[in-house]
């Protein structure tokens, strides 16, 4: 999400003028550049006139600082202007009466029910004790995806089929989830394929029946346009307090999270990525983290938090310790490579980084090539026994030529990867003497030569 939009902006903000103070005719000629990109993301032009306004107020004369060039001092503008635009950090309102409850409404085909499973098992990480009630009663589907949901991820389900009326199972249900002392309740009601009065009137009679705290719209982030009609009917029916958006990993241009905030005006709560059912799916949306990666700042934060979920604090230590002792091996490293995989994509995890996200969108960095260099070592050392991986030295001719067979490559693959990992003991080993260790290219009479 929000990569075609970055690379228009970005595009925009390389062209501005390198002077003391940002021009009038800088800031008009990159706000008609930000106006048609953030059309072309789908944003909604009422939404579009309101942020190019207030970042051409704050833009025009305004005194660069020493430190930044115009193109720098107009992006950290926009930068706030974003921020402003996407609103405050998303927070669940959960306090009052036990149990909370939420209730998920959107049309059908919004991945609502995953996104259920996804929330309730979110809030388990947090402690809460979850339930899920299935009251979606259209879709003979959704009840039993529920239950198979709800199965995996070890979350009782309350459901009566489909032959009952949903605001009767979703009362019933929430008396089954006092009784259970179940901490928040997640009611997952039905779907049209657009809005009208019959899903409306049903899902009224939900809400006066569960009183909830939260009523969160589950909405395709590849919405488009039609992002604005669909927020608009649902808040003016039912009032709703957050907004979900998912398949945000997909080809979404980013303009429905922008606009879906702008006309409702409650907060974007979470923001979901793929159908896998993980905590990690299901990111708390941070403005300010969004904001950076539009601009191709990189998200360090939510990197981190990725990768504090696959690290326990002894483990990353032991690990430190294995290299400093030269004693990290290849199925250490294999370990290691399958926990960077399972934070998300190459794009996705590069796109984090300061630096490599813009590199990214100016093309200079290909997932591709790197996400097929990344599966052939894995490949190339599952391939291996566990007592190759372990000491890599008993690795002869006729047991790499066996590995390359068993992992479908050249012999030369294997051998690179063993030398690049025999380069890496070498350094380990350099740095435990405490010496820096000679990097080609940068200790060899380059950058630290």
């Amino acid at each position: 999400m929000f990569e075609s939009l970055s690379q228009r902006l970005q595009s925009v903000f390389d062209k501005l003028g390198k002077g003391g103070r940002v021009s009038e005719q800088d800031v008009s000629n990159a706000m008609r550049e930000v106006r048609m990109a953030l059309l072309e993301a789908d944003v909604a032009l009422p939404i579009v006139k309101d942020f190019v306004s207030r970042v051409r107020e704050q833009a025009i004369g305004a005194e660069v600082h020493k430190s930044l060039r115009p193109s720098q001092q107009v992006i950290k503008i926009v930068h706030t202007a974003l921020i402003e635009t996407l609103g405050e950090p998303g927070r669940l309102n959960l306090s009052g009466t036990k149990p909370a409850v939420i209730m998920m409404v959107g049309l059908q085909g919004s991945g609502k029910t995953t996104t259920c499973a996804k929330l309730a098992l979110s809030l388990r990480k947090e402690g809460k004790q979850p339930f899920l009630i299935a009251a979606d009663t259209y879709r003979p589907a959704a009840v039993e995806q529920l239950m198979t949901l709800g199965k995996q991820i070890g979350v009782e389900v309350y459901q009566e089929g489909v032959s009952a009326k949903p605001e009767d199972i979703a009362q019933r249900g929430l008396e089954a989830a006092r009784k259970a002392n179940a901490a928040v309740v997640i009611v997952d009601t039905a779907g049209r394929l657009q809005i009208d009065d019959n899903l409306m009137n049903e899902l009224e009679q939900i809400k006066a029946r569960t009183k909830p705290n939260e009523i969160l719209l589950v909405a395709d982030a590849m919405t488009g346009q039609e992002a604005v009609n669909i927020a608009t009917g649902f808040n003016k029916r039912l009032s709703i307090t957050g907004l979900i958006l998912t398949k945000v990993d997909g080809d979404a241009r980013g303009g429905a999270a922008l606009s879906m905030r702008a006309v409702t005006g409650v907060p974007i709560k979470y923001i979901g990525t793929g159908e896998k059912i993980s905590a990690d799916a299901l990111e708390v949306f941070h403005p300010e983290r969004i904001a950076d990666r539009i601009l191709g700042m990189g998200d360090v934060m939510t990197l981190i938090e990725k990768a504090e979920q696959l690290y326990e604090e002894e483990e990353a230590l032991r690990l430190q310790q294995k290299m400093l002792e030269n004693k990290f091996t290849l199925q250490d490293f294999l370990d290691q490579l399958k926990k960077i995989r399972r934070m998300g994509s190459i794009s996705q995890v590069m796109g984090m980084i300061p630096g490599f996200s813009k590199m990214q969108l100016q093309g200079k960095i290909d997932n591709q090539e790197i996400e097929g260099r990344i599966r052939k070592v894995e490949a190339i050392i599952s391939s291996m026994t566990r007592q190759e991986r372990e000491n890599p030295r008993i690795l002869n001719a006729s047991r790499r030529k066996r590995i390359a067979k068993g992992s479908g490559v050249e012999v030369r693959d294997v051998n690179d990867v063993i030398k690049q990992y025999q380069q890496m003991q070498t350094l380990m080993a350099q740095l435990k003497k405490g010496r820096f260790p000679k990097i080609p290219g940068l200790t060899d009479g380059g950058l630290f030569g």
